[in-house]
C-alpha cells in the first residue's frame, strides 16, 4: 500500500516508521507545515515532499494518508483526503469534539473511504488478552473499572509549541492529551459509561488554557462503578505507568501499560500460565512515554496500520473505526461539562 503523511513532527516520524515496518507498503509522500522537517521527514523515508496538501493527495497511486498534525487540526485534511479517494488514518483523538469527529466520520463514508483512529495501546498482547478476558465472561459480575495516568510534563513541553495547552488545537488537557489511550482501553475493555461527576484544575503549569489534573466518577452501563485519574503533574524519576483496574464478582486484572500487575480469577484458564510467565510485570515503576512523549515505539501504530489495510482490502471496518475512535473524545467533553458546571452528573451521550 502507498501512503502519505500529513504532519512533520515526532508523531510523525513514529508514522513513518510503522509503515516502512510493514512488507509491502512505502511513504510516497509528506505534507508538513515546517518546511524543513518536512524534506528531513521525507528524505528519511525516500519520499517527497510537498509544499500543499493537495499537491501529496494529487500523488499519483497514493491509496492512504496517515495525519499527525495537532489534534484540533485533524478535521480539514481529513476532508480532503475523503474527497480525493483516500483512505485515512488518524492520530488520537480523532479529533478534540465529538461535532468535529462526526463530521470526519461523514465525510468517509459519503466518499467510501475507510476511516481508522489511532489507538496503538489496543493492539498489545495484554490488552487483547484482557479483552478476551471480558469477552468471556471471566470477572462475574464488572463492580469496579478505572483509569489511572499520572504522569509529568513540563512547562518546557508545553512551551514547545503555540498549540499545546489550548483548547482549540489541543481540545483539552490531560484527558485529551495523554489519557486518552487509557480511557479508550477502559471503554473498550468495560463498556459504556452513561454518567460522570468530574472535576478538574490546573495545579502545576502556567499560561495554558486547560487542566493539568482531573478526576472523574463513572457509571457504566454495566451497573459498575469507576474512577478516571489524569495528571501531568505528577513528577516521577521514572515516570509512573498508565494502569487500567477491572474488578468483578469472578476475576481481577491489573494493566500496567503494557504488561499485568494482577491476573488473578476464580476459574483458571489454560492461557494463564503463559500469561504469567510472559505478561506478569517484574517492573513496574517505569511508565511507558510517562516523563518523555518521545519514549514510545512503534510496534502498535504498525498494528494498527496493518489492521487498517487488513480492513481496507477484506472489505470490514477497521478495529478502531470512525465511531470507535469517537467515543473516547464523547466521554472527555462529557467530564469537561460535569467540571464547568461544578461536579453536576452529566449524562454521556
Amino acid at each position: 500500500m502507498n501512503f502519505g503523511i500529513i504532519g512533520s513532527g515526532y508523531i510523525s516520524e513514529i508514522h513513518a516508521r510503522a509503515i516502512q515496518a510493514i512488507p509491502g507498503c512505502r511513504v510516497l509522500g509528506v505534507y508538513g507545515t515546517n518546511p524543513e522537517k518536512t524534506a528531513t521527514l521525507a528524505a528519511a523515508t525516500g519520499a517527497v515532499p510537498h509544499a500543499t496538501l493537495d499537491a501529496l493527495l494529487a500523488t499519483p497511486n497514493l491509496e492512504i494518508v496517515t495525519i499527525a498534525t495537532p489534534s484540533g487540526a485533524h478535521l480539514e485534511p481529513a476532508l480532503a483526503a475523503a474527497r480525493a479517494g483516500k483512505h485515512v488514518i488518524c492520530e488520537k483523538p480523532l479529533e478534540v469534539t465529538t461535532a468535529r469527529a462526526n463530521a470526519m466520520i461523514h465525510a468517509c463514508n459519503t466518499a467510501g473511504v475507510v476511516l481508522t483512529g489511532i489507538f496503538n495501546r489496543r493492539f498489545h498482547p495484554a490488552v487483547q488478552h484482557l479483552r478476551q478476558a471480558v469477552v468471556n465472561g471471566r470477572f462475574g459480575q464488572l463492580v469496579s473499572a478505572s483509569a489511572t495516568v499520572k504522569w509529568w510534563r513540563s512547562q518546557v513541553y508545553y512551551d514547545s509549541a503555540i498549540w499545546r495547552g489550548t483548547w482549540a488545537l489541543d481540545g483539552g488537557g490531560v484527558l485529551m492529551n495523554q489519557a486518552i489511550h487509557t480511557i479508550d482501553q477502559l471503554l473498550w475493555l468495560a463498556g459504556p459509561v452513561t454518567a460522570v461527576h468530574a472535576s478538574v484544575a490546573c495545579l502545576a503549569h502556567h499560561d495554558i488554557e486547560v487542566e493539568d489534573t482531573a478526576v472523574a466518577l463513572l457509571e457504566f452501563a454495566s451497573g459498575a462503578r469507576g474512577v478516571i485519574e489524569g495528571s501531568t503533574a505528577c513528577w516521577s524519576s521514572t515516570g509512573l505507568p498508565a494502569e487500567v483496574q477491572l474488578c468483578g464478582t469472578r476475576g481481577t486484572a491489573v494493566l500496567t501499560d503494557e504488561r499485568f500487575r494482577v491476573w488473578d480469577f476464580a476459574e483458571p484458564a489454560p492461557q494463564d500460565e503463559e500469561i504469567r510467565a510472559f505478561l506478569l510485570a517484574c517492573d513496574v515503576t517505569r511508565g511507558l512515554g510517562a516523563n518523555d512523549p518521545k519514549a514510545i515505539h512503534a510496534l502498535g501504530h504498525q498494528r494498527c496500520f496493518e489492521d487498517a489495510i487488513t480492513a481496507i482490502r477484506a472489505g470490514r471496518p477497521p478495529m478502531v473505526d470512525g465511531p470507535e475512535a469517537r467515543k473516547a473524545v464523547t466521554l472527555i467533553e462529557a467530564i469537561y461539562q460535569s467540571a464547568r458546571e461544578g461536579g453536576s452528573r452529566i449524562k454521556v451521550a
